[in-house]
């Protein structure tokens, strides 16, 4: 398997640059600090949790490609969007008679 960091997954990305990548978010509510030492799939998340305290991915990280798929995310809603139009324009082309 490659060693490009593409491949490698999510968690083990954030891993490698803590305070850069990822921040410890801390929640109180059910008890001690339950917060472990090492970043793991486990303690990482990369949205909210509901409770308990566990690694939190950084605004920066998400936002620089981070989760790979956000570029290709935006092309298919725009090949989606194309499609719409395209329809709408057909439906409306053929109530007003011109095809």
């Amino acid at each position: 398997m490659s060693k490009t960091d593409k491949t490698r997954p999510w968690w083990v990305r954030i891993a490698d640059t803590p305070m850069v990548t990822c921040v410890p978010a801390h929640d109180h509510r059910f008890g001690p600090c339950t917060l472990p030492d090492e970043i793991t799939a486990d303690s990482a998340s990369l949205n909210q949790r509901t409770g308990g305290c566990h690694w939190r991915a950084t605004a920066s990280y998400l936002c620089d490609g981070g989760l790979s798929g956000g570029r290709e995310w935006y092309l298919i809603r725009r090949e989606d969007r194309r499609r719409d139009r395209h329809r709408a324009r057909r439906e409306l082309r053929a109530y007003r008679g011109e095809d």
